[in-house]
């Protein structure tokens, strides 16, 4: 650097600039800078600049999931959030380092200058594993009072108390709840549909599922008919759980929506598909991609940032 500055009659400084697009240099100056680097094969060392800086220029997104021929990458989730999260930090200059949880002790992940979280896992047990990296860190999922970290996620107890209201104004009164509570999103969902139904005297039956597939759907209905349950309503909190529920229930001899509602989570393309067309609760994917990458961008530089949560919106079709 100190000889193309010496060339070129300008400072260490203000080739450093010119290599790195800095507004600080005139375009004149940036542009014979770089002919005179082109001309001589001198390349900006990006490690060392990053080392010098103490910076890597990387953020590490980590998904908090399994993926499985039933529960793909590729489904809005993660996949949408992935894309407002790439567009954003490409354009401020960032590399993105994708893994999954496993890979945690990965050095490259360590070495990032920021962590985006997609999914808060079991009673938060992701959340806490990375919190001990001391990186800075914006997770997505639900919001809490004890939470030493920023959040990004949808208005999930909204969302339970607008599928509660949708079946209450139906004449829906012996609801179903499918999905695994231990999860904090779908733990606020489950509470602001439950609350919503007590207003009206109706208590909805949950059923525990941990995996969200189109599989576990068929088993959850399967076993509320092999004990005889009556039930008229289903809210499941994954599209594929409510499609499967919708198969199960087909399969029985019922028919959706007139013997039994139900309502999925997440708008996938293959609900919108599926037959019946899939009611379901919308989430603003792209937008919390987005959010995701400023927050964690503002907090690598120090600056001050809060939580935040998203409109949801239902989406009624035909079931």
């Amino acid at each position: 650097m100190a000889d193309l500055a010496k060339l070129a009659g300008v400072s260490k400084i203000t080739v450093s600039r010119a290599l790195g697009d800095s507004p600080l240099v005139t375009p004149e100056t940036r542009e014979r800078i770089q002919a005179l680097a082109r001309k001589h094969g001198y390349k900006l060392n990006v490690s060392a600049r990053n080392l010098r800086l103490r910076r890597s220029h990387t953020v590490a997104v980590i998904v908090e999931m399994k993926p499985s021929s039933s529960r793909t990458m590729w489904d809005p989730y993660p996949l949408s959030l992935l894309g407002g999260i790439s567009q954003e930090l490409t354009s401020a200059g960032y590399s993105v380092l994708l893994t999954t949880r496993h890979d945690a002790p990965n050095a490259a992940v360590q070495a990032a200058d920021g962590l985006i979280l997609l999914g808060q896992g079991v009673h938060q047990d992701a959340v806490k594993l990375y919190e001990r990296m001391g990186l800075p860190m914006v997770v997505w999922g639900a919001e809490s009072a004890q939470d030493s970290h920023i959040v990004v996620g949808s208005d999930n107890r909204h969302s339970g108390v607008s599928v509660a209201e949708r079946f209450l104004s139906i004449g829906r009164r012996h609801p179903v709840f499918i999905g695994n509570s231990d999860h904090p999103e779908m733990s606020q969902r489950l509470h602001g549909f439950v609350d919503e139904l007590a207003g009206h005297g109706i208590k909805p039956l949950l059923l525990q599922r941990v995996d969200w597939t189109l599989e576990s759907g068929v088993d959850a209905v399967r076993s509320l008919a092999s004990r005889k349950v009556h039930f008229d309503a289903i809210f499941a909190c994954s599209d594929l759980l409510a499609m499967g529920a919708i198969r199960a229930l087909v399969e029985l001899g019922l028919s959706v929506p007139n013997d039994v509602s139900v309502v999925g989570y997440d708008d996938t393309p293959h609900g919108a598909s599926f037959l019946p067309p899939l009611s379901t609760v919308r989430q603003n994917w792209q937008e919390g991609g987005v959010l995701l990458a400023r927050k964690v961008l503002a907090l690598i530089e120090g600056q001050p940032v809060a939580s935040q949560m998203l409109p949801t919106s239902l989406i009624v079709r035909a079931t």
